[in-house]
């Protein structure tokens, strides 16, 4: 019998967790298959925790993976993968956007297609403003035009993946993860579901727009080095103004169809263009080595202060 694993990133999800269990549980129930739930923890501040630990307490198929502190949601997604041991996996968040109740079909759609990866893309996305479904909607298009990897359009998370990929992403050194990225990266057959998103069912969302800004631009470097070639092609473009503009001083001077000593404004423009390319190439360049800077350090990718019917200690014993 095949197994299956839901992992559930939850940060503060207190007003909707509960809800979150019986809609998964209801649905795992329906299906012929060894089954269990990797909750994580993801420091909250609520008491997500305590109602997750109960629910373990009473279900010996829950496994809640409690973090020292906030890692981050694509950490949490990282340890549920970790600590994944089954023929295929789920990531879904806890905000029930992604219903539950299509697990079934994306299992179906997986096993018709014999696919290794089933991606959710979202013909609708209710319960969200105008500008994140724009913004949304333009950062996947310039991060698939930039990227040297294509990724599949209007997608989350939420999805389907089976033994192969969990192995080959076990593989993977670097810590800030893009997920959804590195499961493209991967390869193999990897087929789209399109689904209604719904609305958040309680809470508020994780991710404002700090912290889509820091994901998008975190995604971009991870997966494209042309934000480096811009950088290089701003500093050719400088370079060739600033010969223009000294040819020009030059001959007007000579041929005196220009006075030099009163371009004010000139000066300006110059200062100002320079100074914003070398800021704006440094500030490139910044990203990168910020990158190498975290990568060599070679801290964890997160800590785990406990962990509630772990599923290991439960097959040693």
């Amino acid at each position: 019998m095949q197994t299956l694993s839901i992992i559930v990133p939850c940060y503060n999800e207190e007003a909707v967790i509960e809800t979150c269990y019986q809609r998964l549980k209801s649905t795992l129930d329906s299906l012929d298959l060894k089954s269990q739930i990797i909750f994580i923890n993801d420091g909250s501040t609520d008491k997500t925790y305590a109602i997750l630990a109960e629910i373990a307490d009473h279900d010996p198929h829950v496994t809640v993976i409690n973090f020292s502190r906030n890692f981050g949601h694509q950490v949490a997604v990282t340890a549920g993968i970790h600590h994944c041991r089954s023929d295929l996996a789920v990531i879904i968040d806890a905000d029930l956007q992604d219903p539950p109740e299509l697990i079934p079909e994306l299992i179906q759609c997986r096993e018709k297609e014999q696919a290794n990866v089933v991606y959710c893309v979202r013909k609708s996305r209710l319960g969200e403003s105008k500008f994140k479904l724009w913004s949304a909607k333009v950062f996947y298009r310039e991060l698939n035009r930039l990227s040297e990897v294509k990724f599949p359009l209007d997608t989350g998370d939420f999805r389907l993946i089976d033994a192969r990929i969990i192995q080959e992403f076990n593989r993977f050194k670097e810590r800030g993860k893009y997920i959804r990225g590195l499961i493209s990266w991967v390869g193999f057959k990897q087929i789209p579901f399109y689904y209604e998103r719904e609305a958040r069912y309680a809470g508020e969302t994780k991710y404002p727009l700090k912290k889509m800004f820091s994901f998008a631009s975190k995604a971009l470097v991870y997966f494209s080095r042309k934000p480096l070639q811009i950088a290089v092609s701003l500093g050719f473009t400088s370079v060739f103004v600033g010969v223009l503009m000294a040819l020009w001083y030059i001959f007007g001077k000579i041929f005196g169809y220009t006075n030099a000593e009163s371009g004010w404004t000139s000066i300006m423009i110059t200062i100002i263009f320079f100074g914003g390319v070398q800021l704006l190439t440094i500030g490139v360049l910044g990203q990168y080595i910020g990158i190498l800077f975290d990568e060599v350090k070679e801290r964890p990718e997160y800590i785990i202060e406990n962990i509630v019917n772990n599923p290991d200690e439960m097959q040693a014993k």
